[in-house]
């Protein structure tokens, strides 16, 4: 969704400023994004979107009714077909979460919650995938891992045929449309995962990756290869040493957990309950937070 979100603003023009939080629960509504403006504060991606439209930030004005209707047709393909192969991907596929979505959201979790909630996030995401695809006549998680990879694979034909050799999917501007699949294909296209099904049949639609570097490059001003100019190497080593870290913090919690079950057993003993008054306030923020 942030990716969506920030394309649209994009292509709107809206003045989003962009704040980067480490812990989601520290957000207005404890989930992320969320648009703060002046004493509104409003998450999820559709309810961003249509308080940017009401705003007068609207990126579709001048669809017609029918493309208007097409918008929203392709936005629930892009929901039914797209979206469960996406987080099989990051999140389910073991090889890509190990290596990839694990030490990257952890990085940017507090120490020890980064031990927790990525894996909370890989089982959540599994569960949404058996609840939504899961079922008759698709009874183990190989027929579903199967059925929903096909159907994505599926889902870009159709996108890569609509789009043709247009440089957007309704002419020469970009629009709602454009914002979603931008949303869903880019994280696809740039992230370098060990296993790349979907990636690779990706790469395989030109005009569609052809798509993602034109949004990035006139949009985001980043170079077809994903980063700022001369950032590579910088990101690079970011990554290592975000890695290297979340590694030393695992190595940590073994050690402790050793020296815990070394140590002489007491049997428990009562503890004297302290009541705390709730107090504190959290400073509001005043931005779009990812």
């Amino acid at each position: 969704p942030q990716s969506l979100l920030q394309a649209y603003a994009k292509f709107s023009g809206a003045p989003l400023t962009l704040n980067t939080i480490n812990s989601s629960w520290r957000a207005p509504k404890g989930d992320v994004p969320v648009l703060i403006s002046e004493d509104i504060v409003i998450s999820q991606p559709a309810k961003i979107l249509n308080f940017l439209r009401k705003q007068k930030y609207n990126a579709d004005y001048e669809l017609s009714a029918k493309q208007g209707a097409d918008t929203l047709a392709y936005i629930a393909l892009l929901e039914e077909k797209l979206l469960p192969a996406l987080l099989h991907t990051f999140w389910v596929e073991a090889e890509n979460y190990c290596s990839v979505t694990k030490p990257w959201f952890a990085s940017r979790i507090a120490f020890p919650l980064s031990l927790y909630l990525p894996g909370k996030m890989s089982r959540e995401a599994l569960n949404r995938i058996l609840l939504t695809r899961g079922g008759p006549p698709l009874y183990s998680l190989t027929e579903v891992e199967a059925q929903i990879y096909r159907d994505a694979k599926e889902c870009l034909n159709l996108l890569s045929k609509r789009l043709g050799t247009s440089q957007f999917f309704f002419g020469d501007t970009p629009t709602t449309l454009d914002a979603f699949v931008f949303g869903f294909l880019a994280p696809i296209y740039k992230v370098c995962f060990p296993r790349v099904q979907l990636q690779e049949h990706l790469k395989q639609l030109p005009n569609l990756c052809r798509f993602c570097d034109d949004i990035l490059t006139c949009y985001f001003r980043l170079t077809v290869s994903g980063h700022s100019p001369g950032g590579q190497d910088m990101a690079d080593a970011n990554l290592q040493k975000l890695t290297q870290l979340v590694n030393k913090e695992s190595n940590l919690i073994e050690k402790m957990d050793d020296n815990l079950r070394k140590s002489p057993q007491h049997p428990p003993r009562k503890l004297t309950t302290l009541k705390l008054a709730a107090g504190g306030e959290e400073s509001p923020l005043n931005r779009l937070s990812p």
